[in-house]
């Protein structure tokens, strides 16, 4: 007799969150994951949490201790390998077409918001290739407004040294994650979608260069910022 639909979620329910915790004290012991402000991430009710992209383990660092399940984006292409597909259709990942608007990914993440979960979106849309935070792109204003959800920046520092997009694998290090404080969806829709990129750019640089700051590095010089 196959499950039903109530006790299919609830079983992907406990093994995402079972793989997530195993995930966690794994790699965030290895790369000794220290995480700033996550008192800004709140425990129920929808919520964007926008993180700058170092490398391909920034999802686990980003979820790090946080104690509710994150649900993320993920390019379509890696759907093309069977282990791999059979694998992130167990978990809380949607699959996106790169390089285009993919509007039935869009109307999944919305849902998934309406529906009271958290939703982990790199808005730089790929991996740095400096250790800097490139331009945001726009669209995520929209996302904030069709599902009511704020949004929660996020940085990290540390990552790019342990897996530059330019190395094949990765090596251990310390990667350091800070969580801002909200941004309301008022503040979002007062901004509009343009507007908004530009203003998350500069908080999430600003918070990029406060931490670099708290953990003994150097600031980023940003065209246009305050260090």
């Amino acid at each position: 007799m196959a499950p039903t639909p109530g006790k299919e979620r609830l079983i992907k329910r406990i093994w995402h969150s079972i793989a997530r915790l195993l995930c966690s004290g794994i790699m965030c012991t290895l790369y000794r994951v220290r995480a700033y402000g996550m008192k800004h991430v709140p425990r129920k009710g929808p919520v964007i949490i926008l993180c700058s992209h170092q490398c391909y383990l920034d999802p686990i660092f980003v979820q790090s201790w946080v104690p509710r399940n994150f649900h993320f984006i993920a390019r379509q292409t890696l759907w093309k390998s069977k282990f791999l597909a059979a694998l992130l259709n167990t978990l809380y990942v949607v699959p996106i077409k790169q390089g285009q608007g993919d509007i039935a990914a869009m109307r999944t993440i919305i849902a998934k918001l309406k529906a009271g979960n958290a939703v982990c979106l790199f808005p730089e849309g790929e991996r740095t290739f400096d250790g800097m935070i490139s331009d945001v792109k726009p669209g995520f204003g929209l996302i904030s407004r069709r599902s009511g959800a704020g949004v929660v920046p996020v940085v990290l520092e540390g990552a790019f040294e342990c897996w530059p997009r330019m190395k094949k694998f990765p090596k251990l290090g310390k990667v350091t994650v800070s969580f801002g404080e909200m941004i309301t969806t008022e503040e979002i829709k007062r901004l509009g979608d343009r507007e908004f990129a530009k203003f998350l750019t500069h908080r999430l640089r600003q918070m990029h260069n406060e931490l670099r700051l708290k953990i003994g590095r150097e600031p980023f010089n940003y065209p246009g910022e305050e260090s």
